[in-house]
């Protein structure tokens, strides 16, 4: 409780000041964050507390951002995710590769490691960041967000073949293997659950017409799915 109030006086600050000097209120949470981590003022440690409160924050920061999407605009804007999209990420991560390969002597894992890491963008933030511009739904702000979402598709993958590459050469592929089969079952059940339960879910509980068990069927299905992404190896924001 003391490290929550903590980090909420502390935003509370933060964003206040960045407001009035007509800055992202991201930068004020950044700002907070570097200021009380472990690397500064140490007043937040780095203790599986707090990496749990600042995980369910990103959790509930995408949850706000999937809202403003779906299945059918994903596949309405498949041109700007699978072509755009698809093109940055491979180009990045083959010429990260290349330059950690060739200039640092790394082997093709490492590199492909390294790679992979420097071609993701961080969607919260600059989702965020669209989002307070009002550019979010702009030419330019769906070109940006066709190149995000499908890096936070390609995350699977790469949560995926990350641990796999540190397997042994004789059992790399099949611990691939092992690792996609899960993963892909993971996901075409929250999918097909998605598709199948979340419309009767919702309209059930909004037939009672009660604010609080609408809040609450939310609370509960962004945490059980993060908990089964979770307990399944995979990201809980995914």
């Amino acid at each position: 409780l003391a490290l929550v109030v903590v980090v909420l006086a502390a935003s509370v600050l933060s964003v206040g000041v960045c407001r009035r000097l007509g800055l992202p209120s991201l930068l004020g949470y950044l700002t907070v964050g570097m200021l009380l981590g472990p690397q500064a003022f140490k007043l937040i440690p780095d203790s599986a507390q707090a990496r749990a409160i600042a995980e369910y924050g990103i959790v509930f920061l995408m949850f706000s951002i999937g809202l403003e999407f779906s299945l059918k605009r994903l596949q309405a804007m498949r041109s700007m995710v699978f072509g755009l999209g698809a093109a940055q990420v491979a180009t990045t991560a083959l010429g990260t590769a290349l330059v950690t390969a060739l200039v640092y002597g790394q082997g093709w894992k490492g590199g492909l490691a390294v790679g992979l890491a420097v071609a993701m963008s961080s969607t919260a933030i600059v989702a965020r960041m669209l989002s307070e511009r009002l550019d979010l739904h702009s030419r330019s702000g769906r070109q940006t967000m066709g190149v995000l979402l499908f890096q936070d598709l390609a995350v699977a993958p790469c949560l995926i073949l990350l641990p796999a590459l540190a397997a042994p050469g004789g059992e790399l592929l099949r611990s691939l293997s092992i690792a996609a089969l899960q993963a892909a079952a993971v996901l075409a059940l929250l999918i097909w659950a998605g598709k199948q339960l979340m419309g009767r879910i919702f309209d059930a509980a909004a037939r009672i017409r009660s604010n609080e068990l609408l809040v609450l069927t939310t609370l509960w299905i962004v945490v059980g799915l993060s908990f089964l992404t979770a307990y399944n190896g995979l990201s809980m924001a995914l």
